[in-house]
C-alpha cells in the first residue's frame, strides 16, 4: 500500500492527476496505520521538499484531522488526542499546528480552486462520505451514510456515491452525462446490474447515488499475487453473471462501452454485479428517441485500451459485439491469469499478428466460443452474448444432452423390447416357448418404459435378457439343468421340463469377525494428549490421525500411545509439531478445530505460499472458505512476541459477515507485512454464527488478554447457538529475516 509520502511524490511528478491524488489520499490515510502526529510530520517533510498547491495542502491537513483510525501497535494515537507538531505554513514558513479537529476548509489559498469533497464531508446536509471505494473514469466513489435513513432507523443506511471528477465538472455535458446514467440505470433493472437511485448536485459538486455493495471488484482477484487462473467450473458462475447482465442491456439497446474487470463486482453474497454504465451508448434504435441525438456519452472519451474492441478504438458506432470482445478478454484472464493479448490494445495485437494460445482446461466447443469472442473483426466475432454462454457453458450443455440421452436410450430400449417380442412370437417352437417369450417381452417393455418415465437409464438386462430367453424358449437361468440337456432338447425341438437334482452344498461357518475400531473408542485417548488438536478416522482396525501436537510430546510418543489402544492394528499420522508457546492458543481453540475437520473441514484457511515459509517484507496473504451457512469470519495473526493482530475484523477490514460457501483472499493489497521478531507463528480462522464481539477490539493486543475474552465469549455463543456452529482452522507459518 502506498504511503502518504509516496502519494504526494507521485502527484508532484505528474504520475497522479488531481482527482487521483485526492482519492488515493483517502485510502492511504485509512491504511497507513499511523497516528495524526506521524502523518502531519510526514506531510511537513514532504511540503518542505516540494510544496503542494495551497488548496491541496489545506485539504490534506484537514483530512488528517478528521482521521478516526487508531493503531496502537503502530505507535498511533487514540482518537481525540491533542498534538502539536511543527509543519510548514501555506507559504513555506515554519509554524505550529494543532491537530484538534479545527475546520480548515476555508483556509487561505483555497479560493479560486474547484471545491473538493472527500472523506468526512457531507453532501447536501444528508450524505456523509465515510470511505473512498475507488476512482473511476468519470468520478470517485465513496461509501456514504444517509442521515435520513439513519433517522428513520433504516437497517441499511449506507449507499455508494459517485462524485464527478473535477475535469468533468468543467465539461458542459457532465450533468447531462450523470442524468443519462441515472436514467439508463433505472431502465437496466437487473439482479446482475448495480441499482442506481438518482443524481443531484451540491453547489458545483455533481454526484450519483447507488446501492452500496460489499465485496471486491474482479480486477482485485485477477491482480492477486500468484493468481494463475481458476478451473472452468469455478469460473462459470462469474461468466454467467457477466453474460446475464450484458445480454439484458443489449436486449434493451445499450452497449456498456467500457466493460472491464474493474466494472465487474463480486459481492459477499456470491453475486456478480456489473457497474458503471456511465458511458453506455444506445445502438441501432432509429425508431426510438435516442440519447445520442442530444448527447453522446462517448464524447467524454472514457476508454480502457486493453479491453476495447478495434472498432471502439477506431471510433466506430457502438455495437453489442464490442462488449463481447471485452467479455472474451475477461473470461480468458479469469481462466488463465493473464490477458489474451498481453494487455496490448486490440489494434496493436492485430497489427502484430498476435496468435491466441488455447487455455488447457477448455474443451473444443468452449475454445471455439472464446476464440470467436476475441476476434478482431466484428463480422467474425461471436454475434451475441446469449450464443456465447450457450456454447461456453459446458455444464448447461451436459445437463441438456444428458436429459436427451436418457430419453433416447429409454425409447430405444422400448423399441428393442417390442422387436424381440415380435420375433419370439413368430419363431417359438412350442406353446410353452410362446408363453416364455411373451413374458420376457412384456417384462422388458415394462422395465424400459418404467425407466423412461423416471428419467433413469434402462439397465442392460432390459435389452439383453429378452433375446436370450426368447431364442432358447427355455428356463435357461435354472442352474440345475445341465448344458448338455439344454443342447439336446434344443436340437430335437423339444422343451425340457425335468431338472436334474444337484447335491446340496453346505457353506462353511465363517469365523466371528473382530469388532471394528470406532472413533468413540479412541476419543478419550486423543483427549488426553496435551497441547494438541487432533482429528481421527478409522477403517476396520486402521487408525489415521492428523492435526497438531506439541514438540515436547512428539510424533513418536503419539504413535506409540495410539498403537497400544485395543483394536488398533496400524496407525498413520499426518501431524505437525507446534512450539510450546502455542499451547494456550491450541487449548482454547482445539475443540473447534477438531469439530471442523471431523465434519469434512467445512471452513478452510490457506496461507500463501503453500507451506507458510515467509520472509521479512513479504505480505501475509491468506485464502478463506466459509461453511454452508451464514457466518462471521474472524482472522487473527498470533505473533511470536505474544501479541495477536486482528486481521478481520479490523479498521482495515471492518465487514466480516459472509454468505454460505464464500471464498475470499485477505491481505493481497499488502495490508500486513512480515517483520521481526521472526520464528514460528500462526494464523487462526474462527467462524461464528454471530459477531464475536459487540465492539471493535484494538488491532493488536496481548495474546493472554484476548484468549481470556475469547474463551468467555465462545462459551456464551455455544450455549445460545450450539457448539457445532463454531469451527476453526489453523495455519502455522515460519517467518525469517531477509537475506542481505
Amino acid at each position: 500500500m502506498a504511503s502518504l509520502a509516496r502519494v504526494i511524490h507521485d502527484f508532484q511528478s505528474g504520475d497522479l492527476s488531481r482527482d487521483e491524488f485526492v482519492a488515493q489520499l483517502d485510502s492511504t490515510l485509512t491504511t497507513e496505520g499511523l497516528g495524526p502526529t506521524q502523518l502531519l510530520e510526514m506531510l511537513g517533510s514532504a511540503q518542505r521538499k516540494s510544496p503542494l498547491p495551497d488548496d491541496l495542502y489545506v485539504e490534506v491537513r484537514r483530512r488528517i484531522e478528521q482521521l478516526r483510525v487508531s493503531n496502537v501497535a503502530a505507535g498511533g494515537e487514540e482518537t481525540g488526542i491533542q498534538t502539536t507538531v511543527e509543519i510548514p505554513s501555506l507559504h513555506g514558513m515554519g509554524g505550529s499546528y494543532a491537530a484538534s479537529g479545527s475546520n480548515t476548509g476555508n483556509a487561505p489559498g483555497a479560493a479560486g480552486h474547484d471545491q473538493i469533497k472527500g472523506t468526512g464531508d457531507t453532501l447536501n446536509n444528508r450524505f456523509v462520505l465515510e470511505e473512498c471505494l475507488g476512482v473511476g473514469g468519470m468520478g470517485t466513489v465513496y461509501k456514504a451514510l444517509d442521515l435520513r435513513k439513519l433517522e428513520a432507523s433504516d437497517r441499511k443506511p449506507y449507499l455508494a456515491i459517485k462524485v464527478l471528477n473535477v475535469q468533468f465538472r468543467g465539461n458542459p455535458n457532465s450533468l447531462v452525462a450523470l442524468q443519462r446514467e441515472a436514467r439508463k440505470a433505472q431502465v437496466l433493472a437487473h439482479r446482475n446490474i448495480i441499482t442506481v437511485y438518482d443524481f443531484d448536485r451540491d453547489g458545483p459538486i455533481v454526484y450519483l447515488t447507488m446501492e452500496y455493495l460489499t465485496g471486491k471488484p474482479l480486477s482485485q482477484l485477477l491482480r492477486t499475487p500468484g493468481y494463475q487462473g481458476m478451473p472452468v467450473r469455478a469460473a462459470l458462475p462469474i461468466v454467467r453473471g457477466m453474460c446475464s447482465a450484458l445480454a439484458y442491456a443489449h436486449e434493451r439497446g445499450f452497449v456498456h462501452c467500457d466493460f472491464k474487470p474493474a466494472n465487474v463486482f463480486l459481492t459477499t453474497n456470491a453475486e456478480v454485479k456489473v457497474i458503471d454504465f456511465g458511458i453506455a451508448r444506445v445502438f441501432q434504435r432509429p425508431e426510438e428517441e435516442s440519447d445520442a441525438t442530444v448527447f453522446d456519452p462517448g464524447s467524454l472519451g472514457a476508454l480502457t485500451p486493453a479491453y476495447a474492441s478495434p472498432e471502439m478504438i477506431e471510433h466506430r458506432e457502438p455495437d453489442p459485439r464490442d462488449d463481447i470482445y471485452a467479455l472474451g478478454c475477461i473470461t480468458y484472464e479469469l481462466l488463465t491469469g493473464h490477458h489474451p493479448y498481453d494487455r496490448l490494445s486490440a489494434t496493436q495485437a492485430r497489427n502484430a499478428d498476435f496468435k491466441l494460445q488455447r487455455p488447457p482446461n477448455l474443451d473444443t466447443k468452449q475454445w471455439r466460443a472464446l476464440r470467436a469472442a476475441l476476434s478482431f473483426d466484428r463480422n467474425t466475432r461471436m454475434p451475441s452474448v446469449t450464443r456465447f454462454i450457450a456454447e461456453f457453458d459446458n455444464e448447461a450443455r451436459a445437463e441438456k444432452s444428458g436429459t436427451l440421452a436418457k430419453a433416447g436410450l429409454a425409447g430405444f430400449a422400448v423399441v428393442c423390447a417390442a422387436v424381440v417380442g415380435v420375433f419370439a412370437l413368430r419363431s417359438a417352437p412350442s406353446r410353452q416357448g410362446e408363453t416364455v417369450a411373451s413374458a420376457a417381452s412384456q417384462a422388458a417393455a415394462e422395465q424400459t418404459a418404467s425407466s423412461a418415465a423416471s428419467g433413469v437409464d434402462a439397465p442392460a438386462s432390459a435389452v439383453s435378457s429378452a433375446p436370450v430367453s426368447a431364442a432358447l424358449s427355455t428356463p435357461a437361468a435354472s442352474p440345475s439343468v445341465p448344458a448338455s440337456a439344454l443342447a439336446s432338447a434344443a436340437s430335437a425341438g423339444a422343451s425340457p421340463r425335468v431338472a436334474l437334482a444337484a447335491p446340496p452344498v453346505i457353506p462353511p461357518t465363517p469365523p466371528v469377525p473382530k469388532p471394528a475400531l470406532t472413533l468413540a473408542a479412541i476419543a478419550p485417548a486423543l483427549a488426553q494428549v496435551p497441547c494438541s488438536a487432533l482429528s481421527a478416522s478409522t477403517q476396520d482396525h486402521s487408525l489415521s490421525v492428523r492435526g497438531y501436537v506439541s514438540q515436547r510430546y512428539g510424533e513418536a510418543h503419539l504413535k506409540e500411545t495410539l498403537s497400544a489402544l485395543p483394536g488398533v492394528d496400524t496407525v498413520a499420522l499426518d501431524v505437525d509439531a507446534l512450539a510450546d508457546d502455542k499451547c494456550d492458543t491450541v487449548k482454547a481453540l482445539a475443540p473447534y478445530w477438531t469439530r471442523n475437520w471431523q465434519t469434512g473441514r467445512v471452513a478452510a484457511l490457506h496461507v500463501r505460499p503453500p507451506g507458510g515459509q515467509l520472509t521479512e517484507g513479504n505480505p501475509l496473504v491468506v485464502d478463506v472458505v466459509t461453511p454452508a451457512y451464514d457466518s462471521y469470519v474472524n482472522l487473527d495473526y498470533y505473533q511470536l512476541d505474544g501479541s495477536v493482530v486482528h486481521m478481520v475484523p479490523s479498521p482495515r477490514a471492518k465487514d466480516n459477515q459472509a454468505p454460505p460457501h464464500y471464498s475470499a483472499t485477505i491481505g493481497s493489497a499488502g495490508d500486513w507485512i512480515i517483520s521481526k521478531p521472526f520464528g514460528s507463528e500462526m494464523v487462526v480462522l474462527l467462524i461464528t454464527p454471530v459477531a464475536l464481539f459487540d465492539k471493535p477490539r484494538p488491532e493488536s493486543e496481548p495474546r493472554a488478554d484476548y484468549l481470556r475474552a475469547l474463551e468467555a465469549r465462545l462459551a456464551q455463543i455455544g450455549g445460545k447457538y450450539g457448539q457445532d456452529r463454531i469451527v476453526a482452522d489453523f495455519a502455522p507459518i515460519t517467518t525469517k529475516p531477509a537475506t542481505p
